[in-house]
């Protein structure tokens, strides 16, 4: 890899020669996608095929990493990070696709395709390269390099997970994960069997030092890098909320059906955000706009809460009242919570955005309240000499300057002022 220019890419690719390339790893894993939704109705159609599960979340990543990575890879030739979101991108498709081919040729209508048991075989190996392609983008992201040499046995150690994971996978006995009844042709009986162990222990550990890294990283960079890195982590805060929302919460209570269907769809509609917020910050498109969404998610995402919990603590409370009283529920209850609302929306919003400001943007929130300060006093200053100094001082103390001067235009002599 030739570091430094962008005069090449990864493996010295040029310009020229990435763009056709990374458009054609994205048309490529789009097509595989295609196809393996096509594949995936034709297994609907059959009442005793096997559905396989995870169709919807490779089915997104194929699209939305191969699109980002197409689009970074492109160009920024030389960050390795856009490849690797292409080759993640591709490794998603040739798993959806490998497993809906299987079950259509094995189990939909036997023998109608060939090679489906190459096919099984091919979906029982790719997920460890999709967990090491994972690892690495993050160590990668966003400079192309990793945090420190520190970082570089975790590298190794994720090459290493790889070839295990893959060869451990290829010749494991036994049913193919996600495939139902369909065993590995090819799996050897005696053969260690540590493909699971590999998944489920290493895999975590590797994605999870590898998530640390990224939020090292913010706590030391600077500047660009520093807004780089704010992207990922508010797309990684939001995935993490899906998940809990998806799966942590129904699984510890029990939960009603509509929780677990809302739940799962903000976690698809949440999944497209670690991708695009890796392209944001490595193109450095709209790059500062990061804090304000940051700012309106901590104020409208904690009036919602607020409201809701309002909402509902209001019915209820109301109802108990009007059953005391009366014997019976009413609707007033609901009609009576939605007015207060309503009256509650914009002074809670208001309070919200006050402690936000003052808890998380407190330099910001600080600079305002100086410039909303010396404002009133510019209304009433007639001294200038005092005025300079107040003003000196304001811009010291928003901007914090290495310097700061004053410099007052004299004002121009008219003619007349010389001929009198």
């Amino acid at each position: 890899m030739i570091k430094g220019t962008r005069d090449h890419g990864v493996g010295g690719i040029g310009p020229r020669a990435a763009t056709p390339l990374a458009w054609g790893l994205c048309a490529l894993s789009l097509t595989l996608a295609v196809l393996g939704l096509l594949l995936l109705t034709l297994n609907l159609s059959q009442p005793n095929a096997h559905t396989y599960d995870t169709w919807l979340d490779n089915t997104l990543n194929a699209v939305f990493y191969s699109t980002v990575g197409a689009l970074v890879a492109s160009r920024r030739p030389e960050n390795p990070v856009g490849w690797l979101l292409c080759l993640f991108a591709l490794s998603e498709g040739i798993q959806h696709f490998s497993a809906e081919y299987a079950i259509y040729a094995l189990l939909a209508h036997p023998n109608s395709l060939p090679a489906g048991e190459a096919m099984a075989w091919t979906s029982n190996w790719i997920l460890p390269i999709i967990i090491g392609l994972s690892v690495s983008y993050l160590l990668l992201f966003p400079t192309g390099r990793l945090p420190s040499r520190g970082w570089r046995p975790l590298a190794w150690l994720t090459v290493v997970f790889v070839l295990v994971g893959v060869i451990s996978g290829a010749f494991a006995s036994g049913p193919v994960e996600g495939l139902g009844p369909i065993r590995n042709p090819l799996g050897i009986d005696g053969f260690p069997n540590v493909y699971g162990a590999v998944l489920n222990i290493m895999a975590s550990v590797l994605l999870v030092a590898a998530a640390a890294s990224v939020f090292m990283r913010l706590r030391r960079a600077k500047g660009v890098v520093r807004q780089q890195v704010k992207w990922f982590a508010y797309a990684a805060a939001a995935t993490v909320i899906g998940l809990f929302l998806a799966y942590v919460i129904p699984t510890a209570i029990d939960t009603p059906l509509w929780f677990e269907r809302a739940g799962y769809a903000v976690l698809i509609a949440v999944i497209p955000t670690i991708p695009i917020s890796i392209g944001i910050a490595i193109l450095r498109y709209r790059l500062y706009d990061i804090d304000i969404i940051i700012n309106r998610t901590l104020v409208y995402g904690s009036l919602t809460t607020t409201l809701v919990a309002l909402y509902f603590g209001g019915i209820v409370v109301l109802q108990w009242g009007f059953v005391s009283l009366t014997g019976e529920r009413s609707t007033l209850a609901v009609v009576a919570s939605t007015l207060a609302i309503a009256a509650l929306f914009n002074p809670l919003r208001r309070r919200i955005q006050g402690f936000v400001d003052r808890r998380f943007y407190r330099s910001k929130y600080d600079a305002r309240k100086t410039l909303e300060a010396f404002s009133a006093k510019l209304r009433d200053e007639t001294d200038l000499e005092a005025l300079s100094g107040d003003l000196e001082g304001v811009v010291r103390e928003t901007m914090q300057p290495a310097y700061v001067s004053l410099w007052l235009r004299p004002d121009k002599v008219s003619k007349d002022q010389l001929t009198d």
